[in-house]
């Protein structure tokens, strides 16, 4: 009964994971309240993921990162970078991603991809490079750089945490170092070479162009006799007919009108909305559609811009609407259109719900704009303006990181408390402030990885590890051991498809280890080479760092598939032949 319970979950879980009907964080919480009141595991097992000492680790690692980001040590790099454009494509290519590597080596690769996003589409508009020849490589290096170390990404971190519990050794900090500099340099060489080829070359359009603005715009000309005048901007009869007012032009002044502003005689409306309606507006008395086609320059004027917001990892608006967030109230800004995935959003603005990656394409105050270079809840799209670098605590903020990484590989400190010190180092000596630093851990993505650890957990109470492992021995055993290690691989693969990296990862030890066991090999070899499949599956652009680049570079699904999905089948030949010579079967 309690096998059929845990696994009718996995597959439940699985599903709410792709359709994203709940997040991800209320799914692990559900499934830990009917794992706990079924008595499958204790309420101190439901909740032991969450007092580990990796959790710490991973949420240390995110403050340390933001205090980098915060001291402007990235935004120097980035500016080399376009040094190095002028003298080779090229090499300026392989600089990012060596760089992204490195760093994503010792932060997320989410939270890098992130940090490099904003940066490189202004790179790429300053060097007159289309940004889809630059951010899917960014993604791929930063996803296999996160290979390198313990740190690199969450999910090793939670494989060790694991396996520390099932009473084998952890994962040292550069244990995985060697294979994974294999197949960090593995994916480098393709993405210059086949990849590079294979990159779609998506040209810069002007905004209105590239959301096809130009269909939904029209100027309507306020006449005395109209009903309109008097009437509230956002409660008008235009608003009634699904119509957007995005600029008001009176007395030759163009401004945006906010919920006081009041519709006046002789103003001029830049209005949008489905031209279906357009017939209806046109039998309105008192008004005069204009029939010039609307251009960029008529959304934007000296104060009043057109810029695209990417909605971050961290931000703090995903899953809720634009009406919820009260976005005009709070950023001054006019959202027109959203992009998500390669498409264009414009119908009921206000009631859609904002997801990781989404483009917002808005209108507003160039000051507003500004402001918002330093929003940890959304990431400005626009010319690059670097930091200004603080070289002073970006030097103490890489000292205290790399005196925490060698405290904890030399075990003179357990890494979680290493880890945990340069974080409120870094706060104490104000390379980042408290309220940045709480803000700059990714809760759900520990509430993800505490639950599914639990979840684990009721697969090892239940007996659901011992009976899928069982069935994958008795199918696979007799071609050999490699033949169900393979399967372990390519299953976990699948499976971060439609769920997380880590969550996946959590799922496939336990059974991974019990099948470990029954063919009497060594149950780490079988842990770590799960950790890594579970960290270069590029088939589809689901994982958090390729979804970040999917609108900002134009890309379409299948650029993934196509690129993607050779490079993910070499490097699982890498995993499956190195993997056995590092941690023999």
């Amino acid at each position: 009964m309690e096998i059929a319970l845990v696994l009718s979950l996995l597959v439940l879980a699985i599903v709410l994971f792709a359709t994203e009907k709940l997040s991800v964080e209320i799914v692990t919480l559900l499934l830990l309240i009917v794992l706990a009141s079924a008595r499958v595991i204790t309420p101190e097992e439901a909740f032991a993921g969450f007092s580990s000492d990796f959790i710490i680790i991973i949420a240390s690692v995110f403050i340390i990162s933001a205090a980098l980001e915060e001291t402007g040590i990235l935004d120097f790099t980035i500016v080399r970078m376009a040094e190095l454009a002028k003298k080779s494509r090229g090499l300026m290519l392989f600089t990012i991603m060596f760089i992204t590597g490195l760093v994503s080596a010792f932060m997320n690769n989410t939270t890098v991809t992130a940090m490099f996003i904003t940066p490189l589409v202004g790179l790429s508009k300053r060097i007159n490079v289309n940004a889809s020849k630059l951010l899917m490589p960014l993604a791929y290096a930063a996803i296999l750089g996160g290979t390198c170390t313990l740190i690199g990404t969450s999910t090793n971190i939670a494989v060790s945490g694991y396996i520390a519990k099932a009473g084998l050794d952890p994962i040292g900090m550069f244990e995985i170092t060697g294979i994974g500099l294999v197949i960090f340099i593995v994916g480098i060489i393709y993405m210059m070479t086949i990849g590079q080829r294979m990159l779609p070359d998506n040209s810069d359009q002007e905004l209105t162009e590239e959301y096809k603005l130009q269909k939904y715009l029209t100027e309507i000309i306020v006449m005395k006799d109209s009903p309109l005048v008097g009437q509230l901007v956002f409660a008008s009869d235009l608003t009634a007919l699904h119509f957007r007012i995005l600029n008001i032009i009176r007395y030759n002044e163009n401004f945006l009108p906010d919920f006081r502003t009041r519709i006046e005689e002789k103003d001029v409306l830049l209005v949008e909305g489905d031209l279906d309606n357009l017939m209806k507006v046109k039998e309105t008395k008192g008004i005069e559609i204009m029939a010039d086609v609307i251009l960029e320059k008529d959304l934007q004027t000296e104060s009043i811009r057109l810029a695209e917001l990417m909605i971050p990892r961290q931000s703090n608006l995903i899953n809720k609407t634009v009406k919820e967030v009260n976005f005009l109230q709070r950023f001054g800004l006019v959202v027109i259109a959203i992009s998500r995935h390669g498409e264009t959003l414009r119908s009921k603005i206000g009631s859609i719900s904002l997801q990781l990656g989404d483009i917002l394409l808005v209108q507003g105050a160039a000051e507003r704009l500004n402001q918002l270079r330093s929003s940890s809840n959304v990431a400005l799209l626009d010319e690059f303006e670097p930091l200004l670098f603080k070289k002073r605590k970006g030097s103490l903020v890489i000292t205290v990181f790399l005196l925490a990484i060698l405290l904890g590989t030399t075990k003179i400190l357990p890494l979680s408390i290493a880890f945990l010190m340069a974080a409120i180092a870094c706060i104490v000596f104000r390379c980042i402030s408290t309220e940045k630093a709480y803000g700059a851990i990714d809760w759900r993505l520990l509430i993800l990885i505490g639950g599914m650890t639990a979840f684990g957990t009721a697969m090892e109470n239940s007996g659901a590890a011992d009976l899928l492992a069982k069935g994958i021995v008795d199918i696979m055993g007799p071609i050999g051991k490699m033949a169900v290690l393979a399967g372990f691989v390519v299953l976990t693969v699948i499976l971060t498809q439609p769920m997380s990296n880590a969550a996946a990862a959590l799922v496939i030890v336990p059974v991974a280890l019990r099948a470990a066991i029954e063919l009497q090999s060594d149950p780490r070899t079988f842990a770590i080479a799960i950790m890594l499949s579970a960290s270069i599956s590029l088939v589809t652009p689901f994982e958090p760092a390729c979804i970040l680049v999917y609108s900002p570079g134009k890309y379409r699904f299948m650029d993934f598939i196509k690129i993607g999905s050779p490079l993910t089948l070499l490097l699982l030949a890498v995993i499956l032949l190195l993997v056995p010579v590092f941690w023999p079967l």
